[in-house]
């Protein structure tokens, strides 16, 4: 047994208690991210949970998952992909087949070597690092769900899984779009949700990010804008990164303009 597991399932079951009551009606609303609907989402994050599980226990299964996955990726035609391979299943059926497996496939991650290497589009993975991205993944794609519903989110310390991802692909981020990885690397310095303090690289460079760990991974994750957070931002190249910083795989994203994505408001006297 090891923690990220865990991590995994308390921020699904999280997600699916913002939803459990939601109409089959309201599953078909479109939220601030891109236009998807709820279905979509839930769709992503089950799909891909699914494809993680199988490439847990069969390799060749995965292989031949992502030969038509990946073009679907590179094509910007996911979507489509995504509700081909749903056949259909929306709504709240969607929902509670996405809950069955999360918690199963949590299982399954639980029960095996956090060091084994499992395949994905890109690089092979550890099992650890494999459910941190569906951590990751659930997290980001659950903002847009809370933002529409105009509910605030109440963060945990399992986030830190997240901000590591977010500063190990410092250098992945520009990478991915054909530039050169600067040498000075930020210092990064964030408050937990509970108070506590992360750090990561050398307190001395002349770049750093500080700020809450909350806003930190929705810049990586691309659900904010940086300029809509209060993260504090030295350098040229600590704002460099920030503003194309992308913890998760796949062609080059742009984050969203400033204002485009945010909480809705919701009257509390209604």
């Amino acid at each position: 047994m090891f923690q990220q597991p865990i991590d995994f399932k308390e921020e699904s079951e999280a997600l699916y208690a913002l939803l459990e009551n939601i109409s089959d009606e309201a599953m078909g609303c479109a939220t601030g991210f891109k236009g998807w609907t709820v279905n979509h989402i839930i769709g992503h994050l089950h799909m891909w949970n699914w494809a993680a599980d199988l490439s847990l226990h069969d390799r060749d299964a995965f292989t031949d998952f992502y030969a038509k996955a990946g073009p679907a990726v590179q094509a910007n035609d996911l979507r489509r992909f995504e509700e081909e391979w749903l056949n259909d299943l929306t709504g709240r059926s969607l929902l509670e087949t996405w809950r069955q497996f999360f918690v199963e496939t949590a299982g399954r991650f639980a029960a095996a070597d956090p060091k084994f290497r499992v395949k994905w589009g890109g690089p092979e993975m550890s099992v650890r690092s494999s459910i941190s991205a569906r951590l990751m993944e659930t997290w980001a794609h659950g903002q847009a769900l809370y933002d529409m519903m105009g509910v605030r989110r109440k963060d945990h310390n399992r986030i830190k899984n997240i901000a590591i991802l977010g500063v190990n692909t410092f250098g992945w981020s520009f990478i991915n779009r054909k530039r050169e990885v600067p040498e000075l690397i930020p210092y990064i310095r964030l408050t937990a949700p509970s108070g506590a303090i992360w750090e990561w690289n050398d307190p001395g460079s002349s770049n750093c990010v500080e700020g809450q760990a909350t806003e930190f991974c929705q810049v990586v994750t691309q659900t904010r804008n940086i300029a809509d957070t209060t993260l504090y931002v030295s350098g040229d190249v600590a704002r460099q990164w920030m503003a194309i910083a992308q913890c998760f795989a796949g062609p080059p994203e742009n984050p969203p303009s400033p204002g485009v994505r945010k909480q809705a408001f919701v009257d509390p006297s209604s």
